[in-house]
């Protein structure tokens, strides 16, 4: 039992309900599933690799406060072409896919003081993507802004993955939290003009995995702002983006090769 109070994950994946359907999507490859935690349905989005392999390892996406979009479904596509199963998680809800801001901080905010539920979203969209045929014994998580953040909560859990990369994210530990249960390797990219999450919060993290002897990558773009890597935002930061997905995709190589 943790300071949380958490049950490990196999007792928790024994609570939760899975029934999957898969709809049709109108990215190439790629299909929406439908699957069912505690009761609530929720719609994750998996695109296979464009070239079917049996040692493809699988990328689990984490989306930002605005729920599963078409930012994360344009993300496994491109990792879809370098060989990746990829699964997009959605931990809103079927359908819940909020534009109010007010919205956004009420369903984030709602799984922060939730952490054991935050996990056992992550988890069970693990087992949707293994339903769907992919690898968890070869697997790497991402996360985006609130993803981001959900990722480094899964990296404490003691998830079995080969890595965790947080993009923009939260990186403030909660204070009954350590990383003395993390098995994989670490990977943080951030901005160094992101005012919402203060470069203090690096620093700390940065101080917090060496005194825990993870394995991990801490690295800033310089006038790169909150959320750099959204696509078409005023806050896009061309040469961090390409920059960034370039380290993400040898990362990928070095910690879950194909």
């Amino acid at each position: 039992m943790s300071s949380l109070g958490i049950r490990p994950m196999q007792l928790l994946l024994m609570s939760v309900s899975l029934i999957f359907f898969s709809l049709p999507s109108h990215a190439s490859s790629g299909k929406d599933v439908i699957y069912r935690v505690q009761g609530q349905a929720y719609e994750g989005y998996y695109h296979p690799a464009i070239e079917y392999s049996d040692n493809a390892p699988l990328v689990l996406i984490v989306h930002d406060w605005d729920g599963l979009t078409s930012y994360e479904k344009q993300r496994a596509k491109m990792l879809s072409d370098k060989g990746y199963n990829v699964f997009a998680a959605d931990l809103f809800g079927k359908g819940v896919r909020p534009t109010e801001v007010k919205d956004k901080q009420h369903l984030t905010g709602e799984l922060y003081k939730d952490r054991a539920k935050m996990r056992t979203l992550m988890e069970s969209a693990l087992q949707a993507a293994k339903h769907q045929g992919a690898d968890l014994n070869n697997a790497v998580a991402v996360g985006y802004c609130f993803g981001g953040t959900a990722i480094l909560e899964l990296a404490r859990s003691g998830a079995d993955m080969k890595g965790f990369v947080s993009f923009h994210g939260g990186l403030k530990t909660p204070e009954d939290q350590d990383y003395s249960k993390t098995k994989g390797k670490i990977l943080v990219i951030h901005g160094s003009a992101d005012r919402i999450v203060p470069i203090t919060e690096f620093a700390q993290l940065t101080r917090e995995l060496e005194d825990a002897n993870i394995d991990h990558e801490m690295t800033t773009y310089s006038g790169a702002r909150h959320a750099f890597s959204v696509f078409g935002s005023d806050r896009y930061h061309k040469t961090a983006d390409k920059h960034s997905w370039k380290r993400f995709s040898d990362f990928l190589t070095e910690v879950s090769p194909q």
